[in-house]
């Protein structure tokens, strides 16, 4: 089969190749999938993850992509709840990867069914943003109706994701970003934003939620525009930022079946859009991952057409 490797960690996305790889073969409990469109995280190859499985031991060279869309097209030994034939989308394991690939050899549990009318290109496309966005608002950040949430990147693939279930969750959301993609998040749902070259943050004040996804100074700035009992979501890594009467959680998604399930029908519905930037074949995946200009929105890969 076609499969992008990668071989050397500091060469980054540069370091890709198009190669011939052995197909994947079902272990228990897994699936193999017949990859249609496939996703790649921007700094999923600085992930301690990729390099290595679970038991510390390297695994270059190494086939990237963690989100999915495709049909099942093999059952390993004690698998249950898809069959073969079966349209599914999800994530791969971290410590396994391998989306970048004509097939995948996957853990059920990490897939969903996929409805014949939601296009394999949208499903791989609103996985990881989707889930991202689903556990940092309501497993962690605990959103309630009323409440207000200041989302940080909120233009791009999971900033765009959380300002809209926020919205339909009842909030106000307030997006923060580059003062280019203002209209965009906006298009998206926000009811005010603030361009964080322009405009003070401070300004945006107390707040429920932070949803971050920058880190740095702008995590440790937003600490302080949370209100009494509020919270500090970030997926940007550890941060000291902490309020001063409230939570800040730093967290990393898992694959969730039912949350998946509640994801795409709401792509159904057309109450969640999803924020595609870039649309590239497996033959062009490499250029694509190393644009000469600035893509905002998600680079999918089209691996059958």
């Amino acid at each position: 089969m076609k499969a992008i490797v990668v071989t050397d960690q500091a060469a980054g996305t540069a370091g890709m190749k198009l190669v011939e790889r052995p197909e994947p073969q079902a272990a228990i409990n897994d699936v193999v999938v017949q990859v249609h469109a496939s996703g790649f995280t921007w700094d999923e190859l600085t992930w301690p993850s990729t390099w290595t499985d679970r038991l510390g031991r390297d695994r270059a060279p190494v086939i990237p992509g963690q989100e999915l869309a495709g049909v099942v097209t093999a059952l390993g030994y004690g698998t249950r709840g898809l069959s073969v034939g079966q349209r599914v989308f999800g994530l791969a394991d971290s410590y396994r990867g391998g989306t970048l690939a004509e097939y995948v050899a996957v853990e059920a549990r990490n897939l969903a069914p996929l409805p014949s009318d939601v296009d394999f290109t949208v499903a791989a496309s609103v996985a990881m943003p989707g889930l991202t966005a689903w556990q940092g608002l309501f497993e962690h950040g605990h959103l309630q109706a009323g409440q207000s949430v200041l989302v940080h990147g909120a233009a791009g693939a999971v900033g765009s994701m959380v300002t809209q279930l926020a919205r339909e969750a009842g909030a106000y959301v307030i997006g923060t970003g580059r003062a280019a993609h203002r209209q965009t998040a906006l298009d998206f749902g926000a009811q005010e934003f603030v361009a964080l070259e322009n405009d003070a943050l401070e300004d945006a004040g107390p707040v429920d939620l932070v949803f971050d996804l920058i880190g740095g100074d702008i995590a440790k700035r937003s600490a302080g525009l949370i209100r009494a009992g509020g919270t500090l979501v970030t997926i940007a890594g550890p941060t000291e930022a902490r309020p001063a009467d409230g939570l800040t959680i730093d967290f990393v998604l898992v694959s969730h079946r039912a949350q998946l399930g509640e994801i795409v029908q709401r792509v159904r519905d057309g109450r969640l859009w999803t924020n595609i930037g870039n649309i590239a074949t497996l033959d062009d995946a490499v250029a694509a991952f190393n644009p000469t200009k600035r893509i905002s929105g998600k680079t999918i890969i089209r691996v059958r057409p």
